[in-house]
Formats: structure tokens, sequence, C-alpha cells
């Protein structure tokens, strides 16, 4: 009996303490699928075709897509398996799947429709201009000059609308939309009534009454494909000139640690808007470093750990006095709390300086052991010839520690591995640069590009909304980008009308008088 009850105490401390543990970080990463009661918000997705994780491996990605009752709806798998998964975790990942296989779908589906629709529009002026000689052959009228020089004009046409399709719309997909882009959908429908038309009129008029006339035949061929170079020039000026003017000024801002760019846009869908602020996100902003935002959540943690509450009027009162009594102590520590923030910080500016200064002096001290031999001077070299990449193997070890103890105190060693550095280094000795070139990487934090991929790259943004994400642009829209880590708030704003006027200054107007008083001396 006492060891029933001890080993049923055991398992209920035991989920507790697991599931306080991991209280923490579901709270801070909320799934972007979480509904808010308090206003209709439209959340649609972004996939990029590469599937490669954001930083972080899946031990972590699995502990944060747990859910607040983790502990009342696990199912574990006992035996030899150590891994346990929840309800809603099962039916989120079934979610998931079917989102991406209905995305894959769409995306094959557009692209048949498109493919069919372009073969067609090649082949239906060849239709027009063949079928008469396959069918009707001997009643035709003789085709003269001026009907074989409208053959050169068909294949040339044909030709041009061929490399402009293939110029405009043959082009590997950025991104997968979560909804169709209008313009193009508004000309495929555009170009599938016009070929239809063409045909009916092809059937009524040519075929079923077999007209001999062939040179009005191939006439009409050629008023086909000059249309259909006309569709091509709208489809220029609609998908590609449209956007170019300036309309519109969007202010990106990353939730966590307030970075913050300015755009310019022209007129773009909500959706596209949001593709074209991906890609200026990866060019402009610094990489997100969750490790600098720990110092100043531990630092507010360590002065709520300094504070103590007492209860003296026993265990029945409630504990929001207890919360409002430390948030008020809490407010009364404000005053000191800001020197303490000074002099971390400045230990901390010191700290960086001293092992930035060590740095320079080990990479300044490592490049002077290597010299570039010159073409005559190989053969006649006393010592080993190395490649790049020896030699950076070579001279790396004098300086691995500066480094490493730098990029530890900046917090950026989990974004530069040996291998990465290795390469850097290679490709620095390669092309002659210098130690200051070669330490910019990491004194001088840069975009999100200049990293591995796999240290950064989202294979998945979600697009929150409350308009639709097929309406275009206007004033005061707002819109987030949501990722696994943070977020992106987008707040557009329209360019204000600017109205300028003239003013005409006659260039003979300009004439000046010396001015002397008695006792300036000229």
């Amino acid at each position: 009996m006492d060891t029933e009850s001890t080993y049923s105490g055991y398992s209920h401390y035991s989920g507790h303490s697991k599931k306080a543990h991991r209280q923490g970080s579901r709270d801070r990463h909320k799934s972007p699928r979480s509904k808010d009661g308090s206003r209709s918000e439209k959340s649609v997705t972004i996939q990029t075709p590469p599937a490669e994780p954001l930083l972080g491996n899946d031990a972590s990605r699995t502990e944060e897509g747990q859910d607040d009752n983790w502990g009342e709806t696990t199912t574990a798998i006992t035996g030899t398996s150590e891994h346990s998964i929840s309800q809603e975790d099962i039916a989120r990942i079934s979610k998931d799947l079917e989102d991406s296989v209905g995305l894959d779908c769409k995306r094959y589906l557009g692209l048949t429709v498109a493919a069919v629709l372009g073969l067609l529009v090649f082949l239906t002026p060849i239709a027009f201009i063949l079928l008469p000689q396959i069918l009707w052959r001997d009643e035709l009228e003789p085709c003269g000059t001026v009907c074989e020089g409208l053959f050169i004009s068909v294949a040339f046409k044909l030709l041009i609308l061929l490399i402009g399709t293939w110029a405009l719309f043959f082009r590997q997909p950025k991104a997968d939309i979560p909804r169709v882009f209008v313009f193009r959908a508004l000309l495929l429908v555009l170009i599938f009534l016009f070929v239809f038309s063409y045909w009916l009129f092809y059937g009524v008029r040519i075929l079923d009454s077999k007209d001999t006339n062939y040179q009005g035949i191939v006439q009409y061929a050629v008023s086909l494909v000059d249309a259909l170079l006309f569709i091509h020039y709208l489809a220029i000026v609609l998908l590609e000139l449209r956007q170019l003017q300036p309309m519109f000024t969007v202010k990106v801002v990353r939730s966590t640690d307030g970075e913050s760019r300015y755009y310019s846009l022209g007129h773009l869908s909500i959706q596209r808007a949001a593709l074209v602020v991906l890609e200026n996100y990866y060019r402009d902003f610094t990489i997100y470093n969750p490790s600098l935002l720990m110092a100043s959540k531990s630092r507010a943690a360590k002065h709520m750990a300094g504070l103590k509450v007492y209860n003296v009027d026993g265990p029945g009162n409630n504990a929001a006095g207890q919360s409002r009594a430390m948030i008020a102590a809490a407010a009364r520590r404000r005053d000191s709390s800001h020197n303490e923030l000074y002099y971390e910080e400045a230990d901390h500016d010191r700290r960086v300086k001293k092992r930035r200064a060590r740095l320079v002096v080990a990479v300044e001290e490592a490049f002077t052991h290597i010299k570039r031999l010159q073409a005559e001077e190989q053969q006649k070299a006393p010592g080993e010839v190395m490649d790049p990449r020896e030699a950076a193997q070579a001279i790396f070890p004098s300086m691995a520690r500066a480094l490493q103890k730098y990029l530890r105190t900046t917090r950026q060693q989990h974004y530069h591995s040996m291998e990465s550095i290795l390469q850097h280094l290679s490709f620095c000795i390669t092309n002659n640069m210098t130690p200051k070139a070669f330490l910019e990487r990491y004194i001088n934090p840069g975009p999100t590009l200049q990293y591995d991929r796999d240290r950064w790259f989202s294979k998945q943004w979600t697009l929150v909304s409350e308009e639709a994400v097929t309406s275009a642009l206007r004033d005061g829209v707002i819109f987030v980008l949501k990722c696994l880590d943070f977020s992106l708030v987008i707040n557009v704003k329209k360019i204000p009308f600017i109205k300028l006027s003239e003013e005409f200054i006659d260039p003979k107007s300009h004439k000046f008088v010396l001015r002397l008083q008695s006792e300036t001396s000229v």
C-alpha cells in the first residue's frame, strides 16, 4: 500500500513538472493559426519551394508545437519509445499536410491549364491554314504572290509571339501564393474566349461553306496572330509595367526587436506586396538573433526573483493581491534598475571591444604568414606550396580561439560553423583580400542572405490580413507576415499628391552694391 501511494505521488509530480517545463515555450511560441475572438482576421499561407528549417532542430520544434493541454491529452507509446504527441498536434500536422497537398495541386493545375491553352493558341493559326489544304484542296483558288508572302508574315509573327511568351510567362516560380493572381487569370480567360470566338467563326463561315478563297483564309489567320500579339502587349502592361510607378510606402517592423525598413510599392495586391516585402527582408534586415533578446528577459526575471512577498492574512487569501504587491515592489525598484542596466551595457561593450581588439591582432598576425607566389616564383619556392584551402587550414588555429571568444561574446556562435569560417577564409585568401575584409562578416552583422541558408530560411510564412489578399493596396491597410520565431508587421501609407509651382527669376536682377562704413578697412 505504501509502495503504491509513493509511486502515484511520483507520477503526479513528474507529470506536473513536465507540464510546467513546457509552459514557457508554449506561451512564447503560439501557433500562427490561433483564433482571436476580438477581431476577424483572414489567415492564408505563403510557401516557398525549398523545404529547409529555420534556426533550430527538430527536437526544439517538436517541443514548441505542444499545446496547453499537453499533460491531459498526451498519447504515449510505451515500451522502448521515448516520444509522445498530443491529439491536437496530430490534427495540426494532418491539416498542414492537407494544405501543402492542396497548394501543390493548385499550382500544377494552373500550370497545366496555362500550358494547354498556350499550345492551343500556337496551333490555331497553323490549323486555320492547313485544314482547307487537307479537306478541299482541289476546290481552292490558287495562292498568289501576296498569299505566299502572308505565310512568311505568319511564321515570323508566331516566332516573335513564342519568344515573348517564353520571356514573360515561363519563369521559375519564386513562391506559392495563397490565392490566384487576378490579372493572370483574367488574361487566360480573355485568350480562351478570343480563340474560341475565332474557332466558332471559322467553323461556321469557312468549314461549313468550304470557302474557296484561300488568300482570304490566310489573311484571317494573320489577323488572329496580330490580335494575339496585342494581347501579349496587354499582358506586359498589366503584369509588369503597371506596378513600376511607386504609389505606396510600406513600413515593415520586426515584432521581436523593432527593426524597421521602408519600401516603395506600386499597384499590387496584398499577397504580391507580401512577396515583395519578404524578398527585401532577406536582403535588407539583419539576421534574427534570439540570443540578443534573452538579456532583457533574464534581467527582468532576476529583478522579480529578488522580491519576496509575505502573506500575513493566512493561506486563504487569493493570489491576486500577491501579484499586485510584486508589481508595486518592482515599480519602487525602477529607479535603481536603470543604473544596473547602464553598468551591464557598459561592461558588455568593454568586453566586446577587448575581444575585438584581440581578434583583429590575431587575424593580422595570421595573414602575415601567407604570401602569394608569382608565376615565375612557383618553380623556385623553397617551402611547401599550398592551395587556398590548405593555407586557410594552416593559419586558422592561430585565430580560432580569439574568433570563438568574440562570437560567443556577441552571441553569433550559432550562425558560424567552422566549415563556413574556413570557406570564407579560403575565399579571402584566393582573392587576395585583407584581414579587415575577412573580419567584416563577423564584426558587422550583415543581412540575412549572408549566412548559411539552413540557419535562417523559413519554409512557410503565414499572411494574416483583415482584407482579402487579392484586393489592391490602399492607404491604411495593415497585414502581418508570421513565421516560427517572429512576425513582420506591414503598414501601408499612400504617397501624397505633390503640387509644384513655378517662380521665374530674371538673371538681370542679380545686382549688388558694396556698402562701406567709416570703421571698415578696405
